[in-house]
């Protein structure tokens, strides 16, 4: 199993001391966390693209070009990419540039976004969100595999035998389809032959677990070896300590707090307590045991070879934070490691370590 750090960037007050950062010093912490990431030895770190409140996360490959900067060996996703938002040449010069900076470590999740904001900034809906979506999606991919496109659609003026620059270092550049409800992009990732990423954050298990069904039933469907479909899922929350009761101590004001900030901006209150919270939802808040066994279990119902942990502190102290990643490595992670087989990510694709071999592992 390969482990990734994800943040959204959430800029709001911290969850115990009420204190807020300014957006440079919220930004510096998520530099601050790839680093750590790398250090640790997780596989890979994930940056979200949000356009509203409470998240300053609105610019994915500009941050990601930065860690690409300071790291030499992560994997660097998107966790998503909103293409239904975006002019898809200008998304293909962005991560083509980015990859060709992280030496070929980059990796795309996508999807179709949702929010208010997103009407009143780019005048995108419900109503067009996900045909924008498979459009970008399309477009991008014929820039990224040729440097001579000709190409009309609904949302964007035609190219005839366009070149879209810098060339990409990867030939083939994975894209992963995010889904937190969406049947559509579940199908059409298995349409396409790519990965499906679940989000599996906000309910219990089942719903997520029923689209990856889907996503697998519709990948052999569409005539593809099911050994070779892959999925990786989120998760609602991460701390790990010595016992159960030391970690649901730490994270009741957390909770708490995000409780708070959920009836403030209308997201659904699905768990009532801490306790319900560890027990019913993806959050791994327990002992090392205790998140091994929930991650097993997950593992059994979903088949998933990645998943990503919360790379934010989110109301506990930097040496908590600190402490819980160091965790986690140490007596979760070696035995997941060894007993789920996962492909590589990343650079590590490339068994020659030259990207433009093309080659893949």
């Amino acid at each position: 199993m390969k482990f990734l750090l994800l943040t959204l960037i959430t800029h709001t007050p911290d969850a115990v001391t009420g204190a807020t950062e300014s957006p440079r010093q919220r930004l510096r912490r998520v530099v601050d966390s790839a680093r750590l990431a790398e250090d640790l030895g997780y596989d890979g770190f994930a940056v979200g693209e949000r356009h509203e409140d409470p998240f300053i996360s609105a610019a994915p490959p500009v941050v990601l070009s930065h860690l690409a900067a300071v790291t030499s060996r992560l994997a660097l996703f998107t966790g998503v990419t909103t293409l239904s938002l975006l002019d898809p040449v200008r998304a293909f010069e962005d991560y083509s540039t980015l990859d060709n900076l992280s030496d070929g470590r980059l990796e795309l999740i996508i999807g179709k976004g949702n929010g208010a904001a997103q009407a009143k900034l780019f005048h995108v809906t419900t109503d067009d969100q996900w045909d924008r979506n498979r459009e970008g999606y399309e477009l991008f991919r014929k820039l990224w595999d040729s440097d001579s496109v000709t190409w009309e659609g609904r949302f964007r003026p035609a190219l005839t035998e366009a070149k879209a620059l810098p060339r990409p270092l990867q030939p083939r550049l994975r894209i992963w389809h995010g889904s937190a409800t969406s049947r559509e992009s579940a199908d059409y990732a298995a349409q396409q032959g790519d990965p499906l990423f679940s989000a599996n954050v906000t309910y219990p298990i089942e719903p997520y677990a029923e689209l990856i069904d889907h996503y697998r039933e519709r990948w052999a469907a569409y005539g593809h070896d099911p050994a070779e479909a892959l999925v990786g899922a989120g998760t609602a929350g991460f701390l790990v300590t010595g016992t159960s009761q030391e970690a649901l101590d730490i994270y009741r004001p957390i909770f708490e707090a995000r409780q708070t900030i959920a009836r403030k901006f209308n997201v659904p209150i699905v768990f009532d307590s801490v306790e319900d919270f560890a027990e019913r939802s993806s959050a791994l808040i327990g002992s090392p045991a205790q998140v091994l066994d929930k991650v097993s279990r997950y593992h059994e119902r979903f088949g998933h070879e990645v998943i990503h942990l919360s790379a934010d502190a989110d109301g506990r102290t930097e040496a908590q934070h600190y402490d819980s990643l160091e965790l986690f490595q140490a007596e979760v992670a070696p035995d997941l490691r060894r007993r789920v087989p996962s492909r590589p990510l990343g650079a590590e694709r490339y068994p020659s370590g030259d990207p433009r071999s093309g080659d893949l592992s």
